[in-house]
């Protein structure tokens, strides 16, 4: 990861442990981290969104689309209550290998209302019908909850998708796209670049609000939108 002639440091404090130094080990938003807990600009991005937003972590059931990372210590760190999930798909939802329970965002085996926060950082890009997805997060939410992640987002313009179905077949409109997923050692293929109109299939998908909000470190100019999204306070 360390560029030698991209290295950088910045006095900036980590929104999750708040070291007082960044890090670029060379010039991408991955090669941006704290020295100390290790997060990366896409994680500082989205605990910094969470602060912004005032939520009561420390009496919040909260629901984390992963189950390991920067993210997840934060997490355990500040939560009432953390539930853990990776999607194997060799496996049924619901099932569990070593100690991580899968799941398919897309069809949840979670109760209704079980949660107060939902959490994840590039994963909508990954599912392939991600309007589905949403409506099963809203579903596990409680009255009032949120949804706070990260995708690949281009705001300047609208969502790309990058396949489309025919007859049944998924066809690709555009050159495949696969994203490194650190935990399964593998490459996983991305369905979307999202754009500014995300906000539009979150409401079109039942949530009541819905926006992009910019985080206030700068990590090096690389610092990512995070997508908020919040449940009915009453249904």
């Amino acid at each position: 990861m360390l560029r030698p002639a991209q290295l950088r440091l910045r006095r900036e404090a980590c929104p999750l442990c708040q070291f007082p130094l960044l890090v670029r080990l060379r010039a991408e938003e991955m090669g941006v981290r704290c020295p100390r807990c290790g997060a990366s600009a896409v994680t500082q991005s989205l605990v910094d969104v969470l602060d912004q937003l005032g939520l009561d972590l420390a009496h919040s059931k909260v629901y984390e689309l992963s189950a390991q990372g920067a993210l997840v210590k934060y997490l355990r760190r500040h939560c009432r209550s953390l539930t853990l999930s990776e999607f194997f798909d060799d496996i049924a939802p619901g099932d569990w290998r070593n100690g991580i329970r899968c799941q398919d965002v897309q069809a949840l085996t979670h109760a209704d209302a079980s949660f107060d926060l939902c959490t994840s950082t590039e994963v909508f890009e990954h599912v392939e019908d991600d309007a589905a997805g949403f409506r099963e997060i809203l579903r596990v939410l409680r009255p009032g909850g949120h949804l706070v992640f990260t995708v690949p987002l281009d705001t300047s313009q609208p969502t790309v998708e990058r396949t489309a179905l025919e007859n049944g077949v998924r066809k690709n409109l555009l050159p495949p796209e696969y994203h490194a997923d650190r935990y399964r050692g593998e490459q996983v293929f991305c369905y979307r670049t999202y754009g500014a109109d995300i906000v539009d299939r979150l409401r079109e998908s039942g949530f009541a609000q819905a926006e992009i909000r910019t985080p206030r470190p700068t990590l090096f100019g690389f610092a990512r939108p995070v997508v908020c999204a919040r449940k009915a306070a009453t249904v």
